[in-house]
């Protein structure tokens, strides 16, 4: 059973369509990519599905329930988080607080310490820098902290924008081993990536998105088996 449909989407800002009839299938338990370049529409489909665009045409459902009239912080409750672009932490509060904003909706006694000890195990380094300003951390650390701060909500979707924006290649791929080990430990992940080819290799099924409109679906083995569409969409070569 599929967990999150966008069915028929098109979102406009005013001066005109931007995204185009969309659909979109993300099972769960399964990863999942929207790919193409700057402009294509994929942050504004999973600004959407958070609820922070409005949907002009179509519907977004997440377990069957129709997203259009929830509010961004009841879509978080319901499980979905979005790590944004840019990862956005809050650079003059600790690690910890920034956490501990993280777990808002689930402020049960006991439990949010026991999220935190949780990050902790996945990012062992967290627990070092506790008391760290967040603003003064490395750029691969400080998406680490967003991701960390995204599974505080324990979602059943993980939305994560751009993870590899900007980071060196050996922090991106531990970013990404990292992405691997969520979806493993049962968090179904929709993940927004220029990288084309990291992307591919991580995940198990891809759609391409072009202006607003999807020219290319398939899974990774059939996409990575298309080089002259990837070539002509994605600007890179499979390998």
């Amino acid at each position: 059973m599929s967990m999150l449909r966008v069915e028929d989407l098109e979102v406009s800002y005013g001066v005109g369509p931007v995204l185009h009839g969309i659909n979109v299938t993300v099972p769960d338990g399964k990863i999942i990519a929207l790919l193409g370049a700057n402009g294509a529409g994929k942050s504004t489909t999973l600004r959407t599905i958070s609820g922070l665009t409005k949907i002009l045409r179509g519907k977004v459902e997440f377990d069957g329930v129709d997203l259009a009239k929830k509010t961004p912080a009841e879509i978080v409750q319901m499980g979905i988080a979005h790590v944004p672009e840019g990862r956005q932490v809050f650079p003059q509060l600790t690690v910890f607080d920034n956490l501990r904003i993280g777990a808002y909706s689930t402020w049960r006694k006991g439990h949010v310490q026991e999220l935190i000890d949780r990050q902790c195990q996945l990012f062992p380094w967290l627990k070092d820098r506790r008391n760290q300003m967040a603003g003064t951390l490395s750029g691969g650390e400080q998406q680490m902290l967003a991701i960390a701060r995204g599974l505080m909500s324990e979602p059943k979707v993980l939305m994560l924008d751009e993870p590899s924006l900007g980071l060196a290649p050996v922090i991106i791929e531990n970013i990404f081993d990292k992405i691997v080990e969520i979806n493993k430990q049962g968090t179904t992940i929709l993940l927004v990536e220029q990288n084309a080819m990291l992307a591919l290799e991580t995940c198990d099924y891809a759609y391409v998105l072009s202006v607003g409109r999807i020219v290319m679906e398939g899974s990774r083995e059939e996409l990575l088996n298309k080089e002259d569409l990837i070539t002509a969409y994605l600007g890179g070569k499979a390998s």
